[in-house]
């Protein structure tokens, strides 16, 4: 333990690299262990169609963020003016406008949803979980700038106090009136707390609005392409959800929605590690600046890649005996469901540590066309796989989404000489052994989803 202990100390990159991994994977498994927490409670206090229409909340506030996301805070990560409180309250004030945007937005788009979907709810609940985005408007550039020099300790430890706070409100009102309505109030207090404490205990300059055109014109410019990224991300991310709610009844939706909850844990950990440390590593160390350089990222990427396969392997062979165990029987189905979303997620995973390089870099304009061949792929995979075999479908439309994305993606890397071919081969032979094996064992269950979720039948 000496030589790890001795490298986590002091103020080098490496040093604050492994920190800030150790503290966003700390904090994320803890966070999800208290979702995981009130998950199993809220399970046995609601029904599964008050899930079914949480997710469809959470599809619309999550679209509201994506389709307007203007970058600021990979902006203040990668400008070189980062650090400048010019540009730190610019970049303040765009965050700040757009979030009350994105309120009157959700009341706006209320009642046409709720028609959509025919559910009269989402005319009420919508604009109430807007409030979110305001409060997330607010939150100061300290955030950003703790991440931009790898200082998460303090930061891991306000966001997971927001989180308790608003679990114990939730499982509180969910006691208390049976309601999908107290899955929105505890979303408002989590959001609420963190902006208090954000603002409270986070050292750094205090946030004011402000304007500087030069500010201003390179955190458009960046912030363009990131804002047509973040807008096809939206469907990369919550695609599934929105196509699905289609095809899907609300307890069905309910069900995929806790199979998805389980089996995405090891992919977003590896995405919040990713998002957090990956554009200042690339910004110090470019791959391409030394032979030194990329070793050290290749050694990054085969410790996270495989951490986060040896958790996806427990998702994909243990996945039904983690649902019979945490859930009662009416959520049965969620266990096949966990462990093909576990196995689809398989190809994603080879190639996550890439595109972060472009952002360091600077080069969000071909992030934008990554990103869009995405969601391109992956909302036809979701349809056609849908129309053809309902849920299993859009499943398997989801793996063949991510191969055929990937020679893009290694254009990508090779432009910013971030592209590693042994790691790639490594993990997809191991991965392939992973899913063969996983839905061998698994393939009764998988044919009895076939049946319950196939096409037509809701």
């Amino acid at each position: 333990m000496s030589p790890v202990i001795t490298r986590l100390r002091g103020d080098g990159l490496v040093a604050r690299v492994m920190r800030s991994s150790a503290w966003t994977a700390l904090g994320y498994g803890a966070s999800q262990a208290l979702r995981l927490a009130s998950n199993l409670i809220l399970t046995r206090l609601l029904f599964p169609e008050a899930f079914g229409l949480m997710a469809l909340v959470s599809v619309f506030i999550v679209g509201l963020t994506m389709f307007s996301d203007m970058g600021t805070h990979p902006a203040i990560l990668q400008h070189k003016r980062g650090d400048d409180v010019a540009f730190l309250n610019t970049a303040f004030s765009i965050q700040v406008t757009r979030g009350a945007v994105l309120w009157l937005a959700s009341a706006a788009i209320a009642y046409p949803a709720a028609l959509f979907y025919g559910q009269p709810e989402l005319a009420w609940l919508l604009p109430v979980a807007g409030f979110s985005l305001l409060l997330h408007g607010l939150e100061p550039t300290r955030v950003d700038t703790a991440a931009r020099h790898l200082r998460l300790g303090r930061l891991t430890a306000l966001d997971l106090a927001s989180q308790v706070v608003g679990v114990v409100s939730m499982v509180g009102l969910a006691w208390a009136t049976q309601s999908v309505w107290a899955l929105v109030a505890g979303w408002i207090v989590s959001s609420g707390t963190r902006l208090a404490l954000v603002t409270w205990a986070l050292p750094g300059p205090k946030s004011r609005l402000g304007w500087e055109p030069a500010a201003a014109r390179d955190l458009m410019h960046f912030g363009f392409w990131l804002f047509l990224s973040t807008a096809c991300g939206f469907l990369v991310a919550q695609g599934d959800k929105a196509i699905l709610g289609k095809y899907l009844t609300l307890e069905q939706l309910g069900l995929y929605n806790i199979g998805f909850f389980l089996a995405s844990f090891p992919m977003l950990l590896g995405q919040t590690i990713g998002g957090r440390i990956l554009i200042p590593l690339y910004r110090e160390r470019p791959p391409g600046a030394s032979v030194e350089n990329f070793a050290k990222l290749r050694q990054m990427r085969f410790a996270l890649s495989g951490a986060i396969f040896a958790l996806l392997a427990v998702m994909a062979f243990g996945g039904e005996w983690i649902v019979d165990l945490l859930y009662d029987p009416r959520y049965s189905a969620a266990g096949a469901i966990l462990v093909l979303i576990a196995v689809i997620q398989i190809p994603s995973v080879i190639g996550m540590t890439y595109d972060q390089s472009a952002l360091a870099a600077g080069d969000s304009r071909n992030y934008f066309l990554l990103t869009a061949l995405r969601a391109i792929f992956l909302v036809a995979g979701l349809i056609v796989g849908a129309e053809r075999l309902g849920l299993v479908g859009a499943l398997v439309g989801q793996a063949m989404a991510a191969v055929a994305v990937y020679p893009f993606l290694i254009w990508l890397a090779r432009r910013h000489k971030a592209w590693d071919w042994v790691h790639d081969l490594t993990f997809a032979v191991l991965g392939l052994g992973i899913a063969s094996l996983a839905v061998g064992l698994d393939r009764s269950a998988i044919f009895e989803l076939l049946t319950l979720f196939g096409a037509g039948t809701p």
